[in-house]
C-alpha cells in the first residue's frame, strides 16, 4: 500500500468513527448538521474539489459531479448518515480500485522486468558500471553471471547459459559462444560474457520491447471507444433524469390528483437515483480488462501493439502463412547436385560467389556448402531479377542463378529433380550447368501449431510461398494445410490477400504471419500482421501489429485465445455493470431501492468488475 492509499485508510477510519459517534449522541438541529459535516468534509473534500474543477472546466457530468450532488442532497435533506455513508463507501471502493489497479501494473511490471538498472563497462582501472543510455555503440560491456544484458550486442569472449523467459516466455536457456548475437533484457545464469555493443540502448530490443507495452494503451478497442462514448452521452442523460424524477411527479400530484407534492421523497430518490447511475465499473473496468490481457500476453512472449489489436485478434477465422522461416526452420541445406556438367565443386563455386551480396538463407546455405572465403571481387555486373535469380558476371563469365523462370528468360534449358526441395538452376555462358537442391525443415511445434488454430475455431489456413509447387505441397501436406499457393512473385503475395479479404465475412479477421522484414507489405495489408521468430528485429517490430518473441508457431493460437479470453472478460463486465445499473435505477425510481443499496450498485459492481478484469492476466494454462 502507497503512501496515498494509506492516507485514504485513515480518513476512512477515521470518518466513519466520528459518523458512528455522532449518530449515538442525541443530537438535534443545527448541532447535528454542523458535526455530520466533519467526518463528511474529512472523507469527500476531494469529491467535492474535483466536481468543482469539472464544473469550471466545463467538464461537469462525471462521477465526482453526480456523488457530490447526491451526497450534499442527503445533508439538505436531513438524511446525514446516508449521505456521509454513501461518500464513505465510495471511498472505499476507490481505495479497492486504486490497490487492485496497482497490482495489476506490478505484475506486469514484474513480468516485463527486463529493463536493466546499468552496464559494466571495460576501462583502464576496471569494470565501471554506466547508465545503459550512455553506452556507445561498439563499447565492450562485461555481463556477469546474474545480471541482465543491457544493451544488444556480439559476444566477443565467453560461453554461458541465458533465461530468455521475459522475452519469449521460453523456460529453456539459451548456450551462446563467442560470434552470437545476444539481445538486451536477457539473464547470464552462469559464466562471464564480453559482448560488442552492436546498438544504442534506445534502439536496444529491450527499449524497444518496453516502449510497445506502454504505448499500447494509446490504440484504443472499439469497446473502449464504446465506453468512452457511452459515459460520454450517459452521464448528462442519467442527470436530467434524475432531475425530471425530482420535479415531475411532486407537480403531477398537486396539479392532477390534488395530493401534497411531497418533495423531500421525490428528492431523496432522484439522489437514490444519482448514486446508482455513476458508470465507474464500466469505465474503469473494460480499459483494465485490456491493459491485463496485454500485459498477460506479454508475458508469455506475446507482444501485442494495442488493444484495438487485441479485440481483432478475438475474431480471427483464416490465418495466411509464409512458409520460410515461419512454418519452417530457415536454416537450409545444400541436399544434393544434379544435372551438372561442369564438376560439382566449380558448380557451387560460381553459384555462391553469384549471390555473395545476398544475405537470402539459401544464398547463405550455397556460400556454406561450398565452404570457402568468398572473394567478392571476382564478381561484377551483379543484377537481381525479382522472384526470379541473379546475374553476375564470374571471373569475366556471364553466370544465373535461380529458379526454372530464370533459366526460360536467358534460353538455358534446364532439368527438374525427383527429389522434393528448392532447386537452384545455374548457367554459365548462356548454357544450362546444373541444378543444386536446397532443402528446408519444419519448426517442431509447426504442425501442431495448425491443429491448435483449428481446435481454436480458425476455419481456413493458407500458405503462401515463391519455392516451387512440388516443395510446397509437400510442407503443405505435412503441416495439414490444404491451401497453397507456391511459386508467387513479392507482389502476389498481397493480391492473394486482397482476394481472401474480399472472401472472408465482413466481422471475421485475416491473420497475415510472416517473418517481418520480406513481407512487410503483406503484414500491413492483413486485417493483422504477426511477426514470427522476430527475436530482436527492428523490422518485425516496425512492420506488425503483433510480434511473437520466439520461433513458435504454437504462439499464434495461445495469441488468439488470449484475446478471447480478454474479451469475454470485457463483454461480462460491460453486462453485468449496465444489467445491475438498470435494476437498481428503475428501484431506485420506483422508491424501492434506498441509497444502500445505491452504494452497492455502484461500489460493489465497480469492486467486483475489477477483480474479474484482473484475471486477463492469468495467461498460462491457456
Amino acid at each position: 500500500m502507497n503512501k496515498k492509499q494509506k492516507k485514504t485508510l485513515i480518513r476512512i477510519l477515521l470518518s466513519a468513527a466520528l459518523m458512528i459517534l455522532f449518530s449515538l449522541l442525541p443530537l438535534e438541529g443545527s448541532l447535528r448538521f454542523v458535526l455530520f459535516l466533519i467526518p463528511y468534509l474529512i472523507i469527500g473534500y476531494d469529491i467535492l474539489r474535483k466536481a468543482g474543477k469539472g464544473i469550471l472546466n466545463r467538464q461537469v457530468f462525471d462521477e465526482n459531479f453526480l456523488m457530490a450532488v447526491a451526497t450534499l442532497g442527503a445533508i439538505l435533506l436531513g438524511e446525514y448518515t446516508e449521505g456521509v455513508a454513501v461518500m464513505l463507501f465510495y471511498q472505499v471502493g476507490e481505495l479497492f480500485q486504486s490497490y487492485a489497479v496497482g497490482k495489476s501494473r506490478r505484475n506486469i511490471s514484474e513480468l516485463m522486468d527486463i529493463r536493466p538498472d546499468y552496464a559494466n563497462v571495460e576501462r583502464d582501472t576496471g569494470l565501471e558500471q554506466v547508465d545503459p543510455d550512455e553506452v556507445p555503440i561498439g563499447e565492450i560491456i562485461v555481463v556477469q553471471p546474474g545480471e541482465k544484458i543491457p544493451i544488444d550486442g556480439l559476444v566477443t569472449e565467453g560461453c554461458a547459459s541465458l533465461n530468455t523467459s521475459a522475452l519469449t516466455g521460453e523456460s529453456l536457456p539459451r548456450e551462446v559462444r563467442p560470434g552470437d548475437e545476444v539481445i538486451s533484457g536477457c539473464i547470464n545464469l552462469n559464466g562471464l560474457l564480453k559482448i560488442r555493443t552492436t546498438k544504442e540502448f534506445g534502439e536496444s530490443t529491450v527499449s524497444k520491447i518496453l516502449d510497445l507495452v506502454e504505448n499500447s494503451s494509446s490504440k484504443k478497442s472499439r469497446s473502449e471507444n464504446f465506453i468512452s462514448k457511452f459515459a460520454r452521452y450517459y452521464t448528462p442523460a442519467v442527470c436530467i433524469s434524475a432531475m425530471v424524477l425530482a420535479i415531475l411527479p411532486p407537480l403531477i400530484r398537486v396539479l392532477f390528483a390534488g395530493l401534497a407534492p411531497e418533495w423531500n421523497d421525490w428528492i431523496l430518490r432522484a439522489l437514490t437515483f444519482l448514486v446508482i447511475s455513476c458508470p465507474c465499473a464500466l469505465v474503469i473496468s473494460i480499459p483494465l480488462s485490456f491493459f491485463a490481457g496485454i500485459g498477460g500476453a506479454s508475458n508469455a512472449g506475446v507482444l501485442v501493439k494495442g488493444s484495438n489489436y487485441l479485440e481483432a485478434l478475438s475474431r480471427t477465422k483464416c490465418v495466411v502463412f509464409d512458409k520460410t522461416g515461419t512454418m519452417t526452420q530457415g536454416v537450409f541445406e545444400v541436399s544434393g547436385i544434379h544435372h551438372n556438367t561442369i564438376p560439382k565443386e566449380q558448380l557451387l563455386e560460381y553459384a555462391a560467389l553469384a549471390e555473395c551480396h545476398s544475405s537470402h538463407p539459401i544464398s547463405k546455405s550455397l556460400q556454406k556448402a561450398w565452404g570457402k572465403p568468398v572473394d567478392a571481387s571476382r564478381v561484377s555486373d551483379l543484377q537481381e531479377i525479382s522472384g526470379k535469380g541473379i546475374t553476375a558476371l564470374v571471373d569475366g563469365s556471364p553466370v544465373a542463378v535461380g529458379n526454372a523462370r530464370l533459366m526460360e528468360q536467358i534460353g538455358a534449358g534446364y532439368s527438374d529433380c525427383h527429389k522434393v526441395g528448392t532447386l537452384v538452376h545455374v548457367a554459365v555462358n548462356g548454357s544450362y550447368a546444373g541444378h543444386i537442391l536446397i532443402s528446408d525443415r519444419l519448426k517442431p511445434n509447426a504442425r501442431e501449431a495448425i491443429q491448435a488454430l483449428k481446435a481454436s475455431g480458425v476455419t481456413r489456413t493458407v500458405m503462401l510461398t515463391g519455392d516451387a509447387k512440388q516443395a510446397a505441397d509437400q510442407t503443405a501436406s505435412q503441416l495439414g494445410i490444404k491451401e497453397v499457393h507456391s511459386e508467387l512473385l513479392p507482389g502476389d503475395k498481397v493480391s492473394i490477400v486482397e482476394q481472401l479479404l474480399k472472401e472472408k465475412k465482413q466481422k471475421e479477421k485475416l491473420v497475415f504471419v510472416g517473418d517481418g522484414i520480406n513481407d512487410a507489405p503483406v503484414l500491413a495489408r492483413a486485417d493483422i500482421g504477426i511477426a514470427m521468430g522476430a527475436l530482436g528485429s527492428d523490422a518485425a517490430i516496425e512492420a506488425a501489429d503483433v510480434v511473437l518473441m520466439d520461433d513458435d508457431p504454437q504462439k499464434i493460437a495461445k495469441a488468439i485465445r488470449i484475446s478471447r479470453k480478454c474479451m469475454r472478460i470485457v463483454y461480462q463486465n460491460i453486462y453485468f455493470a449496465i444489467g445491475v445499473k438498470l435494476i437498481c435505477l428503475v428501484l431506485g425510481a420506483l422508491g424501492i431501492a434506498n441509497m444502500w443499496l445505491a452504494i452497492f450498485a455502484d461500489v460493489g459492481v465497480m469492486v467486483l468488475a475489477v477483480l474479474n478484469a484482473i484475471r486477463a492476466l492469468q495467461v498460462k494454462n491457456l
